[in-house]
């Protein structure tokens, strides 16, 4: 099961397979629009929306015969390209011949010291991309952290999820380890030297050590795991409703909950992918280009951030299994690493207010 390699056995005898495999899911998608009508529309609610829109690709489970059950199961080839920060002198007009953005000139952010100061968020930002990395674009990314000069992924699907250390800078895969095939992976942090990885209707937490990605235990939990973060105090997790739970560190059970809502007083529903940064809560909203800010002690959205202007050329804007997913605060430079479901490009981005 382990691996330092990304190309393991596991791996191989899956090569190949996401193209039929993807049409399959497409065609479950569809059946699923035509039998709910939660899924009429073919581009997800606003934010504050308390329709519910499952994870599409998240939906298999192995007991599952329905037609909506689909297995996907993307190869895991890594990506090979060197990273690489090209200039662009306007953002907000220069791309790429593939209509990607184009990255601004600025040095390597983990060579960056000392930290910067925290900043709490408020009102509304959009991003303004610093350098554009490689990212696998066979990882169907499920968690997302920085760990000093490391980033911590997870990825997700059945006979696909693994955790894996890779290279802020290359994207390289630096260690991998599989998960069991019967676990679909999700959310990540780290607590106190160790990694906590999320499985999603498990209702199991895996401990692992840092140094070897080797589980070192479990415990267990009620309900879905979607998104993990730990703040230093408590551990923050989202189970694909408007709902956050938060944990105790040692014992992980749960502490009290809180319900997410808008300006409006809406519930935001299906948080995904978590960052804690200071005393905020960082979220993916599955489906949405939006990640939402939250207070995790009212459960008000304290802000918004538009990352519509990142979804790469092989990201199709009408497809949930490509969807934004995957926050890592730099703590050295105040910069944000955001990426994918099946990206082939992670970018640095810096926060920027948007006029009133």
């Amino acid at each position: 099961m382990f691996s330092t390699k990304l190309t393991s056995s596991r791996a191989n005898t899956r090569r190949g397979l996401r193209t039929p495999l993807l049409i399959v899911l497409s065609a479950a998608t569809l059946f699923i629009a035509s039998c709910s009508s939660d899924l009429a529309e073919p581009t997800p609610p606003d934010v504050g929306s308390s329709a519910e829109i499952p994870d599409t690709a998240e939906t298999p489970d192995p007991a599952d015969t329905s037609p909506e059950t689909a297995d996907a199961s993307p190869e895991t080839t890594p990506a090979d390209q060197a990273a690489q920060a090209t200039p662009a002198d306007d953002l907000s007009t220069d791309e790429s011949a593939t209509g990607d953005p184009q990255t601004t000139d600025e040095s390597n952010t983990t060579d960056a010291t000392p930290d910067v100061a925290i900043e709490r968020l408020n009102g509304a930002y959009t991003v303004e991309i610093v350098s554009t990395r490689p990212h696998d674009a066979n990882a169907y990314t499920q968690g997302l952290e920085f760990d000093g000069d490391r980033l911590l992924e997870t990825t997700g699907l059945y006979g696909e999820s693994d955790r894996r250390w890779i290279d802020p800078v290359t994207g390289d895969v630096l260690e991998i380890v599989d998960l069991p095939d019967e676990l679909f992976g999700e959310g990540v942090t780290v607590v106190d030297g160790e990694i906590r990885q999320l499985t999603w209707k498990a209702g199991v937490v895996l401990s692992a050590a840092p140094d070897t990605l080797i589980e070192t235990g479990r415990d267990n939990y009620a309900g879905e795991g979607w998104g993990l973060c730990f703040d230093g105090t408590q551990l923050a997790m989202s189970d694909g409703s408007s709902t956050l739970t938060l944990r105790d560190p040692a014992t992980f059970d749960a502490t009290s909950t809180v319900t997410v809502v808008d300006a409006a007083g809406q519930p935001v529903t299906r948080l995904n992918e978590l960052e804690c940064v200071g005393d905020q809560v960082l979220a993916n909203v599955y489906g949405l280009d939006t990640i939402v800010v939250i207070n995790p002690t009212s459960g008000a959205v304290d802000a918004t951030i538009d990352a519509a202007s990142l979804r790469p050329s092989n990201a199709p804007a009408d497809d949930f299994n490509y969807v934004l997913n995957g926050i890592a605060f730099d703590e050295a430079t105040g910069h944000y690493f955001l990426t994918g479901k099946w990206w082939d490009v992670m970018y640095e981005v810096r926060l920027v207010p948007q006029a009133n």
